[in-house]
């Protein structure tokens, strides 16, 4: 599948070496998918238009304003296991009720968040996740207004839920098919790792990033639940293929565009060098 050239770049920038992309290694790395260069800028310049990226340099971009709290969140992902902490039985709750529907971009970015922390609807408008992430609902609830979240929503601790919601709550997430598709995704970077030296640069590298997007976004995802909801040691092995997988893509990308950055560099030395003469 052919991705979209604004997620595609704001998904390199995310991945760039000290932040940054130029124009050249964006089309090119665009053009390993069937983008035309075209597409490339014209993407560019909308992601500018929306604050998403801003220019680092000439022909160079980086990460703007707008991207700058859901960069900062997804990127946190490599350190998934260092986040969480063991369950004592509460629950963050999170209740929107009082919030309204009209604004379609509020409204998305609610949902996004509420997604993002892996909280799920128990009851109409009160949503729920274990208390089991390193700071509590005070770190919850910094993160939710981040990411979107309204700033009226109520974000507090519930415990001793009766019974019957107690057994609701437990049951919001299917723990069997998470557990079963951190294996079936630490298994399959495997053994893509075990044959990407036969694979050619550009193959390898296009393989790489689709792999490695589709496990990130599985982990950046995942609600990070404790025992007994889901098979954590199954979890921990899922991470540590997703970032020696990463590891992996990232030196292939970055033997691919390194004499594209070199030559980007090369081209503005000699441009400003022009200039002062």
């Amino acid at each position: 599948m052919v991705p979209n050239p604004r997620q595609l770049i704001l998904k390199l920038l995310l991945a760039a070496n000290h932040g940054e992309l130029s124009a050249r290694a964006a089309v090119a790395s665009c053009g390993l998918f069937g983008i035309r260069e075209n597409s490339v800028r014209v993407a560019l310049v909308r992601l500018a238009s929306a604050g998403l990226v801003e220019a680092a340099a000439r022909g160079s971009y980086r990460l703007g304003p707008s991207a700058a709290g859901l960069a900062a969140d997804v990127g946190t992902w490599r350190s998934a296991e260092q986040r969480v902490r063991a369950w004592r039985g509460g629950w963050v709750a999170v209740h929107v009720g009082n919030l309204g529907r009209s604004d379609r971009a509020a409204l998305r970015a609610r949902d996004r968040a509420l997604l993002l922390l892996g909280l799920r609807e128990l009851d109409r408008g009160l949503f729920l996740r274990p208390d089991n992430l390193v700071g509590g609902v005070a770190n919850v609830r910094e993160r939710l207004h981040t990411l979107g979240l309204q700033e009226d929503a109520a974000v507090f601790l519930a415990s001793e839920l009766d019974p019957a919601r107690d057994t609701r709550a437990r049951a919001l997430w299917n723990g069997k098919a998470l557990t079963r598709s951190y294996r079936q995704t630490r298994q399959q970077l495997d053994k893509w790792r075990q044959r990407a030296g036969r694979l050619d640069p550009e193959a390898a590298a296009r393989e790489s990033f689709l792999l490695g997007n589709d496990a990130i976004r599985q982990l950046v995802f995942d609600p990070l639940l404790p025992e007994p909801l889901v098979d954590i040691s199954e979890r921990s092995a899922f991470v540590a293929a997703v970032l020696e997988f990463d590891r992996a893509g990232r030196d292939i990308w970055s033997r691919l565009l390194q004499p594209l950055e070199a030559e980007s560099q090369r081209s503005e030395t000699h441009r400003r060098s022009l200039e002062l003469s």
